[in-house]
């Protein structure tokens, strides 16, 4: 397997090519047909005094897809390892799931020594149930009595409710929604509060204006 090593911000030295070709002897036998790895060693330095770290980024390309892992540490040593570490699980588990499929495959299969049909919910047809769709005499559906449509959608009504932005915070939490929708006691307009990232909230609110048919009366 030809292996590929560059950094970005940090050189790299002859015992840490040696080390990589020692421990991706792991990864050889777990992808075999494995063509190349590509590590990529990234040096961050932060002005807001967070500590350097060192960024190793692995890409196994071989016959099937690509497969990538990373780990950060402040010694480029130990990302190596755990970025060797998530790759060989990757493997591995995508090694276990190709055994698993080929033991117990998904999807129908033909029973021959049954004749029957396997890993699907289907039963087949009885002999007269194929003679009355071969005689016309089971009744066909018309579609012009019903529209199908791929797409549901489901409508529910409320009353409105008029409160702060932070009392609509609190509702938000109890009930264990991600969003609410409410009036705002200050704008009178409808809004809708959100969750964000950590304890972070978002508001959005909808102006009013005249609708289109007020609009053109004037």
């Amino acid at each position: 397997m030809e292996t590929s090593i560059v950094g970005v911000g940090v050189g790299i030295t002859d015992r840490f090519r040696s080390v990589v070709e020692e421990k991706i002897a792991r990864i050889q036998t777990l992808a075999a047909r494995a063509q190349r790895l590509d590590v990529k060693v990234t040096h961050r330095v932060y002005r807001n005094g967070r500590v350097p770290d060192e960024t190793v980024e692995l890409t196994l390309v071989g016959k099937g897809p690509v497969v990538r892992a990373e780990a950060t540490d402040g010694d480029k040593f130990v990302a190596l390892d755990l970025a060797i570490d998530k790759m060989c699980e990757q493997l591995r588990r995508a090694k276990e799931k190709r055994v698993d499929g080929r033991h117990h495959p998904r999807g129908a299969h033909f029973e021959k020594g049954s004749g029957a049909l396997e890993g699907i919910d289907v039963r087949p047809a009885s002999a007269d149930v194929l003679h009355a769709v071969a005689t016309g005499s089971v009744p066909i559906q018309n579609d012009e009595e019903e529209t199908y449509s791929p797409v549901v959608i489901r409508t529910k009504n409320f009353e409105a409710e008029w409160m702060t932005v932070e009392e609509a915070v609190d509702r938000m939490e109890l009930v264990g929604h991600d969003f609410f929708l409410f009036v705002d006691a200050r704008t009178d307009h409808p809004s809708v509060v959100y969750r964000r990232k950590g304890w972070d909230y978002g508001v959005i609110s909808l102006t009013t204006q005249a609708s289109p048919s007020e609009a053109l009366a004037s």
